[in-house]
């Protein structure tokens, strides 16, 4: 096969929607929904498809609800200390609770007021009410009554209520079965070691456990090479042995993307192409009367359109409707530019800081997974907006609960691997406190406590001039703010290099005379004025550095691309070194704290984490084990202003 027949639109989001409806509804998938009856012990979480009546009452006699004697309440009229009432063994039996009351007998009276003055006699002194103590018939509910109506979500409670009424069986709609094909000859699965070109295959992962989260019962494939022969074999299989069918990769218009044409070939192409950031290759395809939506590779972009054109296909197989979707109100922390004729849809985190619930944008590739799973909400920018300022107001649908975003503390700043701990720590104790992370440098840290967008900012600033770390900036660009400034620790800096440093680098001048690749920090990074401070020093000019504007965001991003060969070296902490195999050249020892405004001090959040890294216990243990750290001043207060 030479020619492909690559047919990629650029259709509005909303008309691409309703053009799906009408062919779902068209062929049949969004019609009445599909029933079958289960044994009710089997029902939990499924979801009624007819209402369901009692078939007995419950319970389906008079039952003795105490411990005691049943007893005809006409016999203990005028019963009192004074005059207390004999009862020969023919006007009482002793019953137990749930005992069915016996012929002749209307109340209980309970043991403890009971006074036996021998097995066939027993004295009362209080009289006793009709019906006093007993369960009567259908008292928790009659035959024939509503027990659940129709739609409803079957729980523990239901599966009692149900067979304790008698029903056995239940109607209940039968889910979508819903099969996920990845489709790629470099995938492999998961425990194999990757090689270069290779792809861990987790796609399907993702996307088989939201479909079963949404009410699907779902299953995935192994993946299929990039060859349209078997790629029509998998779907043909999968169509005929589902409701519906998910096709993860091939969706665009690479070289070895066959998913368009395939369809086009064993069914019919309804769209191609939607006008969304991420996720415009979507492929919305019929073969008979079993839709096939095509995904693209990227997890993000394939998440984020199932979620739009996936998620409400289930919700209305089970005739739940639309699914309810959470919105919050919160100020953009920075600006946000989009495209014009595009829906984009950009993953946020959230954290309230003072009266403000902050929300920053947490990543933009299509293929960072982890921007998903630190994404507290997503933002939708409609396609007619270039963008939104910072300060200014957003609806952000949650991705998580409200408690969750509300023990949130927003940490903004210079990134250390110690961070990672602190967060996992404080995700251990109760209540639970959250930390959201932003790796913006240390100067970006400075910025967002000085637009009040930032409980903590972490910073390891030099001034030259003075030698001094952080204070001289906090009091050129945070003046007049009360803060106090934190020390969280002494960490060592040094050149990242190759397992073995095989080309022998010891400093700046062996990589500007060797042209050795060198990948930076961003500019407003601690370790970008710490790199060009040593290149001042050495008389090194910048721009003698190859890659000198080549920028990373992390320490771990930096020694990532060292272990890879990627680069020859970076500066980075020894921690980064240690954590991925790569040798260390130790620079300097540097400074690294935490600048925490005074208003938030009493924050209950905030106060858990300097309590943290103040205690002598597990977690500067942990810290120590990753090695190039000091702790000599965790948790004392440098400066206060």
């Amino acid at each position: 096969m030479n020619q492909r027949d690559i047919y990629l639109q650029n259709m509005p989001l909303s008309e691409a929607r309703q053009l799906w409806a009408a062919t779902l509804r068209q062929r049949g998938f969004l019609g009445p929904v599909k029933v079958e009856r289960i044994a009710v012990d089997e029902s939990l979480g499924r979801i009624t498809a007819r209402p369901v009546f009692a078939t007995t009452s419950s319970p389906s006699y008079n039952a003795a609800a105490m411990d005691g004697i049943a007893v005809d309440f006409a016999d203990l009229q005028g019963a009192s200390e004074a005059a207390p009432v004999r009862l020969g063994s023919d006007r009482f039996r002793p019953v137990n609770t749930g005992n069915a009351i016996p012929e002749g007998c209307n109340a209980v009276v309970m043991i403890e007021d009971v006074h036996y003055l021998s097995e066939a006699e027993v004295e009362l002194q209080q009289p006793a009410t009709p019906w006093q103590h007993v369960r009567t018939i259908g008292e928790d509910i009659v035959a024939t009554e509503l027990i659940l109506p129709e739609g409803h979500r079957i729980r523990p409670i239901d599966q009692g209520a149900m067979l304790a009424t008698g029903v056995i069986e239940v109607a209940v709609v039968r889910p979508p079965r819903a099969h996920v094909i990845p489709s790629g000859s470099e995938l492999i699965q998961p425990g194999r070691p990757a090689k270069p070109g290779q792809i861990i295959e987790f796609n399907s992962r993702i996307l088989a456990g939201y479909l079963s989260d949404w009410g699907a019962v779902a299953s995935r494939g192994m993946p299929v090479a990039d060859d349209p022969g078997r790629l029509r074999e998998a779907l043909l299989a999968a169509a005929a042995a589902n409701d519906l069918v998910v096709l993860n990769a091939g969706a665009s218009a690479g070289t070895r993307d066959y998913s368009a044409q395939v369809l086009a070939e064993v069914g019919e192409v309804i769209v191609h192409g939607v006008a969304i950031k991420p996720g415009k290759p979507v492929i919305l395809a019929m073969m008979g009367n079993t839709p096939v939506i095509g995904l693209p590779g990227y997890p993000v972009s394939a998440l984020l359109t199932m979620r739009l054109f996936v998620r409400e296909m289930i919700a209305a197989c089970l005739g739940q409707g639309a699914p309810v979707e959470e919105f919050v109100e919160a100020t953009l922390s920075r600006p946000l530019h989009s495209a014009m004729g595009v829906d984009q849809f950009v993953r946020i985190t959230l954290g309230r800081v003072g009266s403000r619930l902050m929300a920053t944008p947490s990543g933009k590739g299509a293929g960072a997974v982890m921007s998903l799973v630190r994404a507290d909400g997503l933002l939708t920018v409609p396609s007619g907006c270039e963008g939104i300022g910072a300060g200014e107001q957003v609806q952000v649908e949650l991705l998580r609960p409200q408690t969750e975003v509300d023990a949130t503390l927003v940490c903004i700043g210079s990134h250390d691997n110690i961070l990672d701990l602190i967060a996992n720590h404080l995700h251990r104790r109760r209540p639970i406190v959250r930390i959201s992370s932003a790796h913006v440098g240390s100067m970006g840290g400075i910025m967002a406590i000085r637009r009040g967008e930032a409980h903590i900012a972490g910073s390891h600033l030099l001034d030259e001039a003075s030698s001094e770390y952080n204070i001289p900036f906090i009091k050129r660009f945070l003046a007049g703010t009360p803060l106090q400034l934190i020390n969280l620790c002494y960490r060592r800096q040094g050149l990242l290099v190759a397992p073995g440093n095989p080309k022998r680098i010891r400093d700046f001048h062996d990589i500007a005379g060797n042209g050795w690749t060198f990948i930076n920090r961003q500019k407003g990074a601690g370790t970008r004025l710490l790199t060009d401070k040593v290149l001042a020093d050495a008389g090194i000019a910048a721009a003698t550095i190859i890659g000198y504007e080549h920028e990373e965001y992390t320490h771990m991003s930096v020694a990532a691309a060292v272990a890879s060969g990627s680069v020859d070296c970076g500066m980075g902490i020894l921690a980064a070194a240690n954590a991925l195999g790569v040798d260390f050249v130790p620079v300097a020892e540097e400074r690294y704290d935490l600048i925490v405004p005074a208003e938030h001090l009493e924050d209950h959040r905030v106060a858990a984490l300097l309590a943290l890294i103040r205690e002598e216990g597990p977690l500067r243990q942990a810290i120590l084990a990753l090695g190039g750290y000091d702790l000599r001043d965790c948790g004392r207060v440098l400066y206060e202003q």
